[in-house]
């Protein structure tokens, strides 16, 4: 009998606020190696910003090499709307390649309204959302396969 394949798991982070989406990388890196998944089964692809990570999500779920996409970003509130259109657009984008892309996709995008807020969710050496993040990605996994 064979074991079964480790899943290969797609880390899709945006560039921007890279002080803070480093960090969940970190962590969501960190808890896939707790959890026995190697560097030859983890992909780490970059977009520029929260905006553009619900398109790269569609073709990463669309190329059928990955068992799930862990989407990492950071929009902080400014004095302008444009938070609530990148947040939305990121949240709405990646909400329908997650209904329709047949994989999990993993929402990792904080959306805070301060850079001290994001620096408590990514901190390493705290609260990283990140391993959290990859923990649901593997969860989903495991659901997914069951059914």
């Amino acid at each position: 009998m064979t074991e079964p394949r480790a899943p290969r798991i797609a880390l899709l982070a945006a560039r921007y606020n890279s002080l803070f989406t480093e960090q969940l990388l970190q962590g969501a890196r960190a808890r896939l190696a707790d959890k026995g998944i190697g560097e030859e089964n983890i992909s780490v692809l970059y977009v520029p910003g929260a905006w553009d990570l619900p398109q790269a999500a569609r073709r990463i779920a669309d190329s059928g090499r990955y068992d799930a996409i862990i989407a990492l970003g950071c929009v902080i509130r400014g004095e302008t709307a444009h938070f609530d259109y990148v947040a939305g657009h990121a949240s709405d984008g990646l909400g329908q390649v997650a209904l329709t892309g047949g994989i999990p996709v993993v929402f990792g995008v904080l959306t805070t309204d301060s850079g001290q807020q994001a620096m408590v969710r990514a901190d390493s050496y705290g609260t990283n959302r990140g391993g959290e993040f990859a923990e649901a990605a593997l969860t989903l996994i495991a659901l997914y396969d069951s059914h």
